[in-house]
């Protein structure tokens, strides 16, 4: 371990977050009585430019009539590159109340675009008198903001969570592919018998992203899988994810919340080996050895570290 410790990352359930389109303000009171953990109201790629007023006022209005119960409400605002984004900002921090909890801010490609915002949420809290800071989370959703992994997580103290943005990703970089995630056609090897063996055209930056994350105490979260028809496909994306670490993904149908909820929430079997693995590494210990043998595999200290995340995951969850 280095002597400098990564900090831990926010305490909060984040296996699935839920959009909505600002602009349907009909689907709200629905997306609140889901079982998703945290609730993105969408004020950028799904409202049209016409709506953009509107959807905000609709958001706005939102937050301080629905009853959000124990859910995190977090907003994405328009893009920096926008005419929107200032204004989104400034109304939601003035307008929108204490239930406001974060902020998602789109394509963040330098640390610049995190202190921009950061700067005037600030402004416009201390203009409101507001005592709890908002929070922020950014998308890595372009050649930049993957190039700038790292220096985007260290940008501000507001920033709890960072998602994958596969769509824009995807156009940023030239991927020749029309996909929202997922396995992509053309990306494959095959091997001496001719077989086709499809790779995984995420996992760069998906790594980048977890590695960013936990060296700053983020959430790393996976984003959008666009055929919300496909469940397995959404499932090995979804656990794909969880085992590179990431903590949960978006949902853009209603019925994705149980897929996510269910590849994120450790199992029984996964939990029950954890403890065990603990228990285990106990009487090792006692017995003055730094290992143990668990079902004929060895265990040691770095095992007990693996079975504390899958074990604090559970009751988190379980709170």
């Amino acid at each position: 371990m280095s002597f400098k410790v990564q900090p831990a990352p926010p305490a909060r359930p984040n296996r699935c977050q839920l959009f909505g389109p600002g602009s349907r303000p009909a689907l709200f009171a629905k997306m609140a009585a889901s079982d998703a953990d945290v609730i993105n109201l969408d004020l950028e790629d799904s409202v049209a430019p016409a709506d953009k007023a509107e959807a905000r006022a609709n958001v706005i209005t939102a937050l301080k009539e629905v009853d959000w119960g124990r859910k995190r409400v977090s907003v994405r605002i328009n893009g920096l590159d926008t005419p929107y984004w200032y204004r989104d900002v400034v109304d939601l921090v003035e307008q929108g109340g204490a239930r406001l909890d974060q902020i998602m801010i789109p394509k963040v490609g330098c640390a610049g675009d995190l202190y921009a915002v950061d700067a005037l949420v600030s402004a416009a809290e201390t203009a409101v008198g507001r005592e709890t800071p908002i929070a922020f989370e950014v998308i890595i959703e372009t050649a930049a903001g993957f190039a700038h992994v790292e220096e985007i997580a260290a940008a501000s103290p507001r920033l709890e969570a960072m998602s994958l943005g596969a769509a824009d990703f995807a156009a940023s970089m030239g991927m020749a592919t029309t996909g929202i995630g997922g396995t992509q056609e053309g990306y494959y090897m095959l091997d001496p018998e001719g077989a086709r063996h499809f790779a995984d055209p995420w996992h760069g930056v998906t790594a980048a992203i977890v590695a960013a994350c936990r060296t700053h105490g983020i959430l790393p979260v996976d984003g959008p899988f666009g055929d919300f028809s496909d469940t397995e496909g959404f499932r090995a994306q979804a656990r794909r994810s969880a085992t590179l670490g990431m903590v949960g993904k978006w949902a853009i149908h209603p019925s994705q919340i149980a897929l996510a909820n269910e590849v994120f929430t450790p199992s029984e079997a996964q939990l029950t080996e954890a403890r065990e693995i603990l228990a285990a590494m106990a009487e090792a210990e006692a017995a003055g050895q730094g290992a143990a043998v668990y079902k004929g595999r060895l265990v040691d200290l770095a095992s007990i570290r693996q079975a504390r995340v899958i074990v604090t995951q559970a009751e988190m969850i379980a709170s």
